[in-house]
């Protein structure tokens, strides 16, 4: 339980789901953490139960914005002393802007998405590479993807820019791997399949969606926990995977060797 031991971490998109599944996870391990959002810290976990746990602190920060960034870096390596974690979790769905089928998605719509999810990435992953090249540091850096960047399900989840986005992430990211890998900067990826937090509730709540979730995530049979991603995040995020980069690691139940049975009613 101590994988994390010393580690500074930071995670951005980590005041709910599967961020926050993650900070407590972190923390068990050891971890010297920060972490950032747009809101609150969500749920039945207040900020005063994290800070027990070891939190050092809560920064609010727009991750689509390039000065708040520079300017929560800076305050987390001034926090921390340092900085040898990046764990970029946020992101969210562009359904209410406009995204949507290719045919229906509108220029707004995909911008928006883009902004939220490819661009937010993109800031934070500079800032945290540039921090280790000017230390002459090893680094990682874990950022969150989805299986439908690869495995679409068009049916249930046809949004062209959510997956036009998390596609950008996984090829950001590779190129990174390769690129920073003789400076021992590690980047990776996790790509989840359903998973049950505040972002998902459409489809969770959905019942065509739990029935065809049965058979295509079979181990979960329904959606995952955003527990279900922590460990991964540890491990990748952990020396036991020093030898590990440019990997985009599904965690989804068996999404992407999984048919998924369509119901009657499903067209």
């Amino acid at each position: 339980m101590a994988r994390l031991q010393g580690k500074r971490c930071l995670i951005v998109g980590g005041t709910s789901g599967i961020g926050l599944a993650a900070a407590r996870r972190f923390l068990e391990e050891g971890a010297r953490l920060v972490i950032a959002g747009l809101r609150e810290v969500d749920g039945a976990t207040t900020l005063a139960d994290l800070r027990q746990r070891g939190l050092v602190e809560c920064l609010a920060c727009d991750a689509a914005d390039e000065g708040q960034v520079t300017n929560l870096f800076e305050q987390t390596i001034k926090l921390l002393g340092g900085l040898d974690v990046l764990f970029h979790v946020a992101g969210g769905s562009g359904r209410h802007a406009g995204d949507g089928p290719l045919h229906e998605c509108t220029p707004a719509g995909w911008q928006a998405t883009l902004d939220v999810n490819l661009r937010t990435a993109f800031l934070t992953n500079r800032a945290a590479v540039r921090h280790f090249l000017h230390e002459r540091q090893p680094g990682v850096i874990l950022n969150m993807a989805s299986v439908l960047a690869f495995r679409p399900s068009p049916r249930h989840f046809d949004t062209a820019a959510y997956t036009a986005a998390k596609a950008g992430i996984i090829a950001m990211s590779q190129l990174a791997a390769a690129r920073y890998a003789a400076d021992g900067i590690r980047v990776n990826v996790i790509a989840p399949g359903l998973i049950d937090t505040p972002m998902a509730t459409r489809a969770c709540n959905d019942p065509a969606i739990a029935a065809f979730l049965q058979t295509k995530q079979p181990l979960a049979r329904g959606a995952g926990r955003p527990e279900d991603c922590s460990d991964a995040a540890v491990f990748l995020c952990s020396d036991a995977a020093r030898l590990i980069t440019g990997v985009v690691l599904p965690v989804d139940g068996g999404w992407c060797v999984s048919e998924g049975q369509y119901g009657e009613s499903s067209g």
